[in-house]
């Protein structure tokens, strides 16, 4: 199990969760997976994607940077969800979410 493309990931500070949508090797693209994952797990593995995203947003503080320049940080910040959520159902086969239709 791999991640082949992670669609969207959000920090949600009212659940204290990772909602994450992606899909791994063996799902075509018309399946996608959704899962939502506790910070304290996300921590447990040694990721603190949340301090992250809310670094990089404290940093920025031209609003002009959204819109016209590039974001490398998103980049990076992707990245560590992809290596989380691959350690993760590694980890955790058994939580790993049934593919849906797209």
């Amino acid at each position: 199990m791999e991640i082949k493309e992670l669609e969207s990931f959000y920090v949600n500070e009212a659940s204290q969760t990772l909602d994450v949508t992606f899909r791994i090797l063996s799902d075509s693209d018309d399946e996608i997976r959704t899962d939502q994952i506790t910070l304290e797990e996300v921590k447990t593995f040694g990721y603190n994607i949340n301090e992250n995203v809310d670094d990089f947003f404290d940093e920025e503080d031209d609003d002009d940077i959204y819109l016209f320049g590039d974001i490398d940080d998103e980049d990076l910040d992707e990245q560590e969800v992809i290596s989380f959520l691959n350690e993760y159902y590694l980890i955790y086969p058994d939580n790993l979410p049934d593919a849906e239709l797209y």
